[in-house]
C-alpha cells in the first residue's frame, strides 16, 4: 500500500467520527428540548387570571420548565403593587393583558368608572414594564355593548374563555388537568395566577397537550383565538 493510502483511510475515518459526534450532539439537543422538538398540529391558549402576586414566581417557574408560555390577565392595582413580577412575566415570555384595575362588575359600573378602570390598568401594566395591553378579559367574564366599547378606544380586544377549569371554585387538580384535556384548535382556557391546584397541575396539562399534538400559544387580538407564537 502507498503512503497516500493510510493517509486517505485515516481522512475518512476522521470524517465517519465527526459525522458520528454530529448526529450524537443533535440527538442529545433533540431529546434536551422535547417541547421544541415537538410537532405542533394546533395551538391552545393558557390564561391566568388576576395576578401578579406573591404566587406568579412560581407559577412562572412551572411554565417554563415545562416549555409553556400563557396570557396574564393582570389587575391594575397588583401590577402597580408588584411591578417586578408584571417584568418577570415578559422576562418569561408570557403575554400581558388588562383585567380591570379593582375587578368590580364592571356591567354594573357606569362607562366613566368603566373607563376609569380600563385605562388605568393600561397605564400600570405600561409603567411596570409589561407593555401596552391589547387583550382584555372582563371580571367574572361580564360585558355589555358598553364595556366592550370602552375596550376597543383603548385599542383592546375582549377576551373571554371557551374552557373554564373551575379553579376559582376549588377544582382539584384532577379536574383541572382534565378540564385542559377538552381544549381543541384555537381554544382558551380559564385559569388563575393565585389557584394551588393549578400549579399543581401544570405539568400534566403539558403533558397532555403534547401527546395530542397541542402547543401553547398566544391570543391574536384580530381574531381572538389561540394562535402560534
Amino acid at each position: 500500500m502507498s503512503a497516500a493510502g493510510p493517509r486517505r483511510t485515516g481522512r475518512r475515518l476522521a470524517t465517519v467520527l465527526a459525522a458520528l459526534a454530529l448526529a450524537a450532539a443533535g440527538t442529545l439537543t433533540a431529546h434536551a428540548t422535547p417541547a421544541q422538538a415537538a410537532a405542533c398540529n394546533g395551538y391552545v391558549a393558557l390564561t391566568f387570571d388576576d395576578g401578579p402576586s406573591g404566587n406568579t414566581p412560581a407559577l412562572l417557574n412551572a411554565l417554563r420548565q415545562n416549555g409553556l408560555r400563557a396570557t396574564m390577565f393582570n389587575e391594575g392595582r397588583y401590577a402597580a403593587a408588584n411591578p417586578a413580577q408584571v417584568r418577570a412575566q415578559v422576562a418569561a415570555g408570557m403575554w400581558v393583558g388588562n383585567h380591570s384595575y379593582t375587578h368590580p362588575h364592571l356591567t354594573q359600573l357606569t362607562q366613566a368608572q368603566i373607563d376609569a378602570e380600563i385605562s388605568r390598568t393600561q397605564q400600570a401594566v405600561a409603567a411596570a414594564g409589561g407593555g401596552t395591553p391589547k387583550l382584555f378579559r372582563p371580571p367574572y367574564g361580564e360585558t355589555n355593548a358598553t364595556v366592550r366599547a370602552v375596550a376597543a378606544r383603548y385599542g383592546l380586544t375582549q377576551i373571554i374563555w371557551d374552557v373554564d377549569s373551575q379553579d376559582w371554585n376549588g377544582a382539584s387538580t384532577d379536574a383541572i388537568v382534565q378540564a385542559a384535556g377538552r381544549l381543541t384548535n384555537g381554544q382558551i382556557i380559564l385559569m388563575h395566577d393565585w389557584a394551588a391546584n393549578t400549579l399543581a397541575a401544570i405539568p400534566r396539562i403539558a403533558q397532555g397537550l403534547a401527546a395530542r399534538g397541542l402547543c401553547a400559544g398566544a391570543i391574536s387580538p384580530q381574531t381572538g383565538r389561540a394562535v402560534a407564537p
